[in-house]
Order: structure tokens, then C-alpha cells, then sequence
């Protein structure tokens, strides 16, 4: 096997893209990117470190967690994880940042790329209050590409099918395979680590 090292090898690999490929790329959300955006439950977040490595984090809530400030701005919560900050670190030191929209059931996904800024202003954190908590920042995201993705990748997952789910039994709990990667003498159980999730969701 070669490995290919320019963009001519690699172009003689692959068909020319179609037109529509090509100019479906919007410079700014139009109406139909809004509402998928509204739709959307789960974004996929893609930062780069000063390192140049690549990181990509889910995030989610109720659909429409993502607010559309207007065509040029979104604005995301960020909701309570691990406190590695691993995103928000990599934005500090490059803020540029690729976001994917998934609606459950829909095989179609929103491709969005721009810059981000990390904002812990009151005002705006208050917009996204749930259960009387706040986010602790919110990112502030400025669209410079839009367009929607084709459905051949979650058509060959079958990703919203129940019928090819995997059973979660076929996975030890991550309390288990934690344990096995870090060494330690008991593992949480999955009833156990839901619990506590559930506790500091917001």
C-alpha cells in the first residue's frame, strides 16, 4: 500500500465532487440550518490545542440547547462535565472550532465551522439557567461555513435503528473498564455511576 503525500495523488483516488457539493457551503445560517440547529439535542465539538492536536467532545441537552443568536452567532452552554476543559483550554490557545448537529432519526447532519470565544458574563449564563443552575461559561460562536452533510454515513451505521442497538451488556460498565485502566481495587457500578451523572447534570 503507498501512501499518498499530495493532493493530486489523493484527487486521482476520488471522483470530482458534484456541483452541489461545492456550493452548498453557506457563509452564515439561512433558515433551514436554524432549524436543524433547533432541533438538535447532541453537537459534536472539534477544538485544536496550541500543539496543533485535534479534540472532539460531545455536547447536549433538551433540543435547541444551542441558542441561534442571529445568522452569524451561536451561543452553547457549557454544561457540567469533568472539569478537564480540554475544549475550553484548546480555544484559548486556537479558537477556531467545527461543530456537527445530530437530530435522532434523522440521517442528515449540519456541518458548522468557525472561531469561538469563552464568555462567564451573568447576563448570558442566565439565559441558559435549568433547575436554578447555571452554566459556567458560554461559548460564543462565530459562523464563518454552514452546510448540511449527506446521510451515507448514518445510512451504513444504521446509527438510529433500534433493531442493530448494541446491547449495553456488551461493554463492561465504564466504572469496570475504568478500573482495569487505571489500576484500582473496586469499580463503580453502572447503577451507581447514573446516579451520580444524574446528580450534577446541571
Amino acid at each position: 500500500m503507498a501512501r499518498i503525500t499530495s493532493l493530486d495523488e489523493l484527487r486521482t483516488r476520488y471522483a470530482a465532487p458534484r456541483e452541489r457539493s461545492r456550493l452548498k457551503v453557506l457563509p452564515a445560517l439561512d433558515t433551514h440550518c436554524r432549524h436543524f440547529v433547533g432541533l438538535s439535542p447532541l453537537v459534536m465539538m472539534a477544538s485544536f490545542g496550541a500543539d496543533g492536536r485535534a479534540d472532539v467532545t460531545p455536547r447536549g441537552d433538551a433540543p435547541g440547547f444551542v441558542a441561534v443568536e442571529d445568522p452569524h452567532t451561536l451561543l452553547i452552554p457549557d454544561r457540567p462535565g469533568n472539569n478537564r476543559l480540554d475544549t475550553l483550554i484548546n480555544l484559548l490557545a486556537n479558537p477556531s472550532l467545527g461543530l456537527l448537529f445530530l437530530v435522532p432519526g434523522v440521517d442528515e447532519t449540519l456541518r458548522v465551522n468557525g472561531t469561538a470565544e469563552i464568555h462567564d458574563d451573568d447576563a448570558l449564563a442566565a439565559r441558559f439557567e435549568v433547575e436554578g443552575r447555571r452554566p459556567a461559561t458560554v461559548l460564543r460562536v462565530t459562523v464563518e461555513e454552514a452546510y448540511l452533510h449527506c446521510a451515507k454515513a448514518f445510512m451504513r451505521s444504521h446509527a438510529w435503528d433500534p433493531a442493530h442497538f448494541t446491547p449495553r451488556a456488551s461493554l463492561p460498565s465504564i466504572g469496570e473498564m475504568l478500573r482495569d485502566q487505571l489500576g484500582l481495587a473496586t469499580a463503580e457500578t453502572q447503577a451507581e455511576m447514573l446516579a451520580r451523572y444524574r446528580e450534577t447534570l446541571y
